[in-house]
């Protein structure tokens, strides 16, 4: 069956429109390790899928997911010492004020439970994000994607501009002055939710703002931004489902810009395929929550659920992923930096979580080149995407085991996709 009798397949079965990537998507039917493989036995380095954080198919998870499927699954109404372990474990993670947690299946989730849990504990109802975010498809959560600063919804959310240095308004700012005139954005947002009558609950954010594009952040403006969050009463949530488990080459995007979060969700590599996400508090906060919810999930909290967690934690610590992560993208980040110039613009990010800004010949971003790059890097074996605010960052993600080796082949990949064709672009 070819990849488009498969499609057409697929959107009479999941109806039209369902996204895919590339021009001509890919039929994948293995991974290993940072590799993917179609159905034509065909090798790709995975440049992009932070779910499988450990790697594809990691053995030891393998193992540990059968042995408990084998074994025992249930829903969280049993004692099972291993979710506790998986708690324990996780809130070590933190600083000590991260006390609890509550388990979920997926991001969006985890951080609508957040969310609920800042209004609970505040009174109010309003909610803070930056402008052209995401943090998830459920109705609240949802409710944040693509909000404009100043516009309060009905729901109670509102949105401040980033330091974006591509936004008219930016023009001939420093970094330090965009940094400035986000902050004045943020409280005129703040003072918009108090117009309302919604007050603050809480300020939710990526800590290295991931769906925006990875932007320089300057030094202190993190710290800022918190500061003026909680002078009004309202909690910081870190929503760190796509920056945390060692990503960074630091266990949490939060670690080292200056502030420690109330919240901190987390989601995507968890489980390393099986849905895990938690959200993570004080006790005080998460037993606030508890007995005013009574919240369930069916499948969150299962031995299920531990086991891969445990495991992927287990292997991240004895394989040394995150120290990977962070030489490993020091490293790759460094060499693309020498690329500087003509269609990059800029080459951004911490660790293995690298930007690297497309530009067209008039130095704006060019979404359109950046789609026609990764679909470059695809047909050469490496599988990127494009992202950001304006679709012009190449987004690389891959596995952390990803390895120096993995990076050259991948510069010279990028190399050639830049200079194909048509004068690149």
């Amino acid at each position: 069956m070819t990849p488009a009798e498969l499609k057409a397949r697929r959107d009479a079965a999941l109806g039209a429109g369902t996204a895919l990537f590339y021009s001509s998507p890919l039929h994948i039917v293995r991974g290993e390790g940072v590799m993917l493989y179609d159905a034509d036995g065909r090798a790709y380095v995975d440049m992009y899928n932070n779910v499988p954080c450990v790697g594809h198919a990691h053995p030891r998870v393998q193992e540990a997911v059968s042995r408990q499927l084998g074994r025992l699954n249930v829903h969280s109404r049993y004692l099972h010492e291993d979710i506790v372990r998986l708690a324990e474990r996780l809130t070590g993670l933190h600083p000590s004020g991260m006390e609890a947690v509550i388990f979920s299946c997926s991001g969006s989730e985890a951080n609508e439970i957040a969310l609920r849990m800042a209004r609970m504990a505040t009174g109010r109802r309003g909610i803070v994000c930056a402008h052209g975010t995401y943090h998830g498809n459920t109705e609240l959560v949802g409710s944040l994607t693509g909000r404009t600063p100043l516009e309060v919804s009905a729901e109670g959310v509102c949105a401040f501009a980033w330091p974006d240095p591509y936004a008219p308004s930016s023009a001939g700012l420093s970094l330090e002055e965009q940094a400035q005139a986000s902050l004045l954005s943020l409280e005129a947002s703040l003072e918009a939710l108090d117009a309302s009558g919604h007050g603050l609950a809480a300020l939710i954010l990526c800590p290295i703002f991931a769906n925006e594009g990875l932007p320089l952040i300057p030094e202190g403006y993190l710290a800022d931004l918190a500061g003026r969050v909680r002078a009004r009463g309202g909690l910081l949530i870190a929503d760190e489902v796509q920056s945390g488990y060692g990503r960074t080459g630091r266990w949490w995007g939060y670690e080292g810009a200056g502030f420690t979060p109330d919240i901190v969700v987390t989601g995507k590599p968890m489980g390393a395929g099986v849905p895990l996400a938690a959200t993570a508090a004080s006790r005080a906060l998460i037993e606030a929550f508890r007995a005013r919810t009574r919240y369930f999930n069916t499948f969150s909290s299962s031995p299920l659920q531990a086991a891969a967690g445990l495991a992927v934690l287990d292997i991240i610590e004895d394989e040394r992923l995150k120290e990977n992560a962070a030489e490993v993208g020091s490293y790759l980040k460094a060499q693309l930096s020498d690329r500087l110039g003509g269609p990059v613009g800029a080459v951004l990010g911490h660790g293995l979580f690298i930007g690297v800004e497309l530009l067209s010949s008039d130095g704006s971003p060019d979404p359109v080149f950046a789609s026609r790059v990764v679909n470059r890097l695809k047909d050469r074996g490496f599988l990127a995407n494009n992202a950001g605010f304006r679709g012009a960052t190449l987004k690389l993600r891959p596995p952390l085991p990803f390895s120096r080796a993995h990076a050259d082949a991948f510069l010279e990949a990028f190399d050639d996709s830049l200079a194909q064709g048509d004068g690149a672009r």
